[in-house]
């Protein structure tokens, strides 16, 4: 598929990190020395995944089966390997970056849509929906080449529909959104089942959709480096690729990074700063007004888009005024979506609560309430230590911050547990990631996922 070279330029996180840098208390001295010895630490020394060996998936592979793949891994994300033939001489060619499920939310968001009028007509091409009504996704499904911009479909698209020949008495009705009401489970036989969207591929969303960028860093390679890019510049994995081979040696994440802090318990510098309350850390560093939620009764697919539009992995489900906690959604909840189409076929008009009791009655570790274990909390005296025990026990990317009455008040993530430890030396990273960025070359790199 042709698609458009764009500059690859990597975000600015400069003025957030510095934010975060000025709420910190933990001595400055302290951050230098820590920072200081992360700088002698070369990655080899990092643990291999548990398996020891990477998880690939082809990019030919279908996005259904690339779910199944990071579901039964129980893993977030992969890195995608270009399916053409020859021997690729570098991780250039090798790679075509990283799927994940973030990816996915966007192409299931949008194909949510185009799916609609689809069915509606009988053919997304019958509906007569243009390439300025299609998001770049969609377009690939639908076999269309050419620079588009990434945009959802819109009026405009049902507009396109009806000019197409689609009356009202056939469905269709003002917007997309209303039409896909009324799909119920026929949505799946469209999206998962039917042609053009069955035979989607990872790659074709992995080359129109770039949640983060695709930024390898060699076994010789700092932990400083891996601890800053994974915080300030918000990855939420980096691949290690071996010197001079094309092949992705280890794949380095925010939660291993907390389970490798999580061993350091012993250490004098570790349990000085483990036994501290989040409060003289500075944390959360997120005021109780920037903490984003949703409403139990909320349809789930806004939750998801709430993740998409804030570039959030993960979202508190709360009821009332004071905003009680009763839950959680994340963006790897979006496999249950796809995964058991028999449980959510009609998952246009699902809730927050109802999916998260569908699925507290079918997983094993639901809890009490019968809704999915409940998500991991602490009051603001909490230690770090406990937070980090907590997060790296239950492989969660965030622990609530809530008060007496579970009313949420704040919100500490992985990321944030990082930025803890570290800060970045002036210019430290600036010639590492030019030189990436150069690498990526017209690979597009302008978004990244917050934890």
């Amino acid at each position: 598929m042709d698609r458009p070279v764009e500059k690859a330029e990597f975000p600015s996180c400069d003025a957030y990190f510095e934010a975060i840098q000025s709420k910190k208390k933990l001595p400055l001295s302290l951050q230098e020395s820590l920072t200081a010895a992360f700088a002698q630490i070369p990655v080899s020394s990092f643990p291999e995944v548990p398996s020891g060996r990477v998880i690939e998936i082809p990019g030919d592979t279908s996005v259904l089966d690339t779910v199944r793949i990071l579901s039964e891994h129980n893993i977030r994300a992969a890195p995608v390997l270009n399916p053409e033939p020859g021997a690729p001489v570098d991780w250039q060619v090798q790679y075509l970056g990283v799927i994940d499920y973030s990816t996915i939310i966007l192409w299931v968001l949008e194909n949510a849509e185009l799916a609609a009028i689809a069915l509606s007509a009988g053919s997304a091409t019958a509906a007569g929906v243009g390439l300025g009504a299609v998001g770049a996704v969609g377009v690939a499904a639908l076999g269309a080449t050419g620079p588009v911009a990434v945009a959802g479909l819109t009026a405009a698209a049902v507009g396109a529909a009806v000019a197409g020949g689609i009356t009202a008495e056939k469905g269709v009705a003002k917007d997309g959104a209303t039409a896909a009401d009324h799909l119920k489970e026929d949505f799946y036989k469209v999206l998962l089942e039917q042609e053009p969207f069955k035979s989607t591929t990872v790659r074709s969303i992995v080359e129109s959709y770039r949640w983060s960028p695709f930024v390898p860093i060699t076994l010789d390679s700092s932990m400083l480096t891996v601890l800053l890019l994974l915080s300030k510049y918000r990855l939420r994995n980096v691949p290690v690729i071996e010197p001079d081979k094309p092949v992705i040696k280890n794949f380095i994440t925010q939660t291993g990074v907390i389970k490798g802090l999580q061993q350091c318990k012993g250490r004098d510098w570790f349990d000085y700063i483990s036994a501290l309350p989040l409060s003289d850390l500075g944390l959360p560093f997120m005021s109780i007004d920037e903490v984003i939620t949703v409403n139990s009764d909320d349809l789930i697919l806004e939750a998801f888009k709430c993740m998409k539009d804030n570039k959030i992995g993960g979202v508190p489900v709360v009821e009332g005024p004071k905003r009680k906690l009763v839950g959680s959604v994340s963006i790897r909840d979006i496999r249950f979506l796809l995964l058991r189409p028999d449980l959510f076929s009609n998952f246009r008009q699902l809730t927050v609560i109802e999916f998260m009791k569908t699925l507290g009655s079918t997983l094993p570790d639901s809890g009490d309430n019968g809704l999915v274990k409940p998500p991991p909390t602490c009051e603001p005296d909490a230690s770090l230590g406990s937070v980090i025990d907590s997060i790296a026990s239950r492989i969660t990317h965030r622990i609530y911050v809530v008060d007496g009455d579970l009313e949420v008040i704040g919100v500490v993530t992985l990321r944030d547990v990082i930025s803890c430890f570290i800060y970045e030396p002036p210019g430290y990273c600036d010639t590492y990631l030019a030189s990436a960025m150069e690498k990526i070359g017209g690979k597009s790199a302008d978004s990244v996922e917050g934890s």
